[in-house]
C-alpha cells in the first residue's frame, strides 16, 4: 500500500504527532510518498500520475482528497465561497436573505469556514436551529463563538491518535497515539451519536468550547477597526441557553 500526501503526512497534526503516526504507518508496511512531488496530477484506471513526473501503478485507487459540497446553494444563485458553501455572516444567515440559514459544512461563515468536521458540523447545526428560532421570535441571533479541541484519525483498528489542538484549531505537542488513541477516538464517534440524539431530546444541552480569537481573525480579514469589528460579530450577545 503507497499513501501518496500531496505535500506532507497530516498537515494537520504537529511534528510530534505526525512522527507518532509515521512510525505506525511503517509498522503497517505502507509506503509514505511527501514532498512536493508528490501531488497527484491524474489517475487512470491502472495508474496514479504523480508532479514530478512519476507514474505509480495501481490496481486499486482510494481517493481521500476532502469533502464536497451540495450544490443546492450555487444552482439557487446565492453567493458561495470557492467550494460552494453557502456564505453568510457569523449568525450563519445568508448573506442574500435573512429567511436563509446554513447549517453544518454547508456554511461559510464570513468567508472563513470552519475545518469540515463532525466536530464542527454538529455544534454549527444547533447554532443553526438557535437562529432559526431567534428569527421566528422576533430577536436578533447571536454570532457563533466555536472553539476546537483536536483530530482524531484510525491507523487500522487497533490503532489511533488523538491530536490535541488550541482553540484556534492549530494542533498542540499534545497528543495519543496507538490502541489508547484508538480507543479515545471510538468513545468520540459514540459521543457524537450521543450528543445529537441528546440534543434533540432537550434542546441547548450540547456544548462547546469557545475561540475568541476568530473575533481578531475576522478583524484582519476584513480591515475593520477593532470597534467596527467586535460590532460585527456582536460579542455582547449571549450564547445557547443563555450561557456567555
Amino acid at each position: 500500500m503507497t499513501l501518496v500526501c500531496g505535500g506532507v503526512l497530516g498537515p494537520y497534526l504537529h511534528p510530534r504527532g505526525r512522527r507518532s503516526v509515521a512510525r505506525r504507518l511503517a509498522r503497517l508496511g505502507v509506503t509514505v510518498l511527501e514532498g512536493p512531488g508528490a501531488k497527484v496530477t491524474a489517475v487512470r484506471r491502472d495508474a496514479v500520475h504523480l508532479g514530478d513526473g512519476r507514474e505509480l501503478p495501481s490496481v486499486v485507487t482510494i481517493w481521500t482528497a476532502g469533502f464536497g459540497v451540495p450544490d443546492l446553494a450555487a444552482r439557487s444563485g446565492l453567493s458561495v465561497d470557492v467550494v460552494g458553501r453557502l456564505l453568510t455572516d457569523e449568525t450563519l444567515t445568508s448573506l442574500d436573505d435573512v429567511r436563509i440559514v446554513a447549517a453544518g459544512d454547508a456554511a461559510a461563515l464570513s468567508d472563513l469556514p470552519l475545518r469540515m468536521s463532525c466536530q464542527s458540523a454538529t455544534r454549527i447545526g444547533a447554532h443553526a436551529a438557535d437562529t432559526v428560532l431567534r428569527r421566528i421570535a422576533g430577536e436578533q441571533p447571536a454570532p457563533l463563538n466555536l472553539g476546537f479541541f483536536g483530530q482524531c484519525i484510525s491507523l487500522g483498528r487497533r490503532a489511533g491518535i488523538f491530536q490535541f489542538a488550541n482553540r484556534d484549531d492549530t494542533a498542540n505537542t499534545f497528543y495519543v497515539g496507538g490502541r489508547p488513541g484508538a480507543k479515545l477516538k471510538e468513545f468520540v464517534c459514540q459521543s457524537t451519536v450521543k450528543h445529537l440524539a441528546e440534543e434533540a431530546r432537550k434542546p441547548g444541552s450540547l456544548t462547546w468550547v469557545k475561540d475568541d480569537k476568530r473575533r481578531q481573525l475576522l478583524r484582519t480579514s476584513r480591515g475593520q477597526a477593532p470597534a467596527a469589528a467586535d460590532q460585527a460579530v456582536q460579542p455582547g450577545m449571549r450564547g445557547r441557553s443563555g450561557r456567555p
